[in-house]
């Protein structure tokens, strides 16, 4: 099956479970195509699927990172020791385990296109990811703490594993209590990666962006944190530091020179 069938098939069965689009057709420009499908994914509720929609699902988003280009950390300069600092989109990042900036309900984001990268990472990991997320937390029964972390599969991206862990939210000013919350995201993530095994570690930008967390601060603290976790544990773990925008990338290059 080509990708155009994959992706049209992943569309004509995902509108089939929601109603309100017996009768739409299907667009038949590929960007417009990719724009529906992912929007369909979003928006998707963690609910069983067939065998053969998962088989031609998998196939279909492997082939679209493939396309992106996947980039391997071993690839990547060391900064530092044990340290790395990439820009770049971390769905691509092959390593032991990425982070993912999850909201509290942990299933993901559902607004349809989103660019954040709880929505990316949900998006090409496949369907399986918020099913995964969805029996943890029903076992949980509470919504994630904020400064705290969950492991998952990550299924079709090129990583083993998704690390997931609830940034603080700067609401009204950055406090004590925000630095120290922010500061567990990075130490729980470490020591969760480790307990099962993983040996390089990617982390995103955690709390900037919509929980307006200080960009240069959130460096500081995830510089500071990465550093004090191996100096007393004595992890060789990598970390990666991943950046998205060019400004991340200025502040954790003068951080790390």
């Amino acid at each position: 099956m080509s990708q155009r069938g994959r992706r049209e098939y992943l569309i004509r069965y995902l509108m089939a479970e929601r109603g309100e689009y017996i009768g739409v057709e299907i667009p038949k420009d590929t960007a417009a195509q990719k724009l529906l499908l992912r929007a369909l994914f979003n928006v998707r509720m963690p609910q069983a699927v067939t065998d053969e929609f998962l088989q031609i699902q998998d196939a279909y988003l492997q082939e679209e990172t493939s396309r992106k280009g996947i980039t391997d950390y071993k690839s990547l300069p060391e900064i530092q020791s044990d340290l790395y600092l990439w820009q770049g989109d971390i769905s691509t990042l092959k390593c032991g385990a990425i982070v993912n900036a999850a909201n509290s309900q942990m299933l993901g984001c559902f607004r349809p296109n989103h660019i954040c990268i709880d929505n990316c990472i949900h998006t090409f990991a496949g369907v399986q990811l918020r099913r995964d997320c969805y029996e943890i937390m029903q076992k949980q029964r509470h919504e994630e703490p904020t400064g705290t972390a969950k492991i998952t599969p990550a299924y079709n991206l090129p990583c083993d594993y998704i690390l997931h862990t609830v940034g603080p939210v700067v609401s009204t000013g950055l406090t004590k209590t925000h630095e120290d919350l922010l500061a567990s995201c990075y130490r729980s993530c470490l020591a969760l990666a480790e307990q099962h095994g993983v040996t390089s570690i990617a982390f995103c930008c955690i709390s900037t962006g919509v929980f307006r967390f200080p960009n240069e601060r959130a460096a500081e603290i995830a510089v500071h944190t990465v550093k004090e976790y191996k100096a007393r544990t004595g992890s060789g773990i990598k970390v990666i530091f991943n950046v998205f925008k060019d400004i991340d990338l200025e502040i954790y290059r003068r951080l790390l020179q």
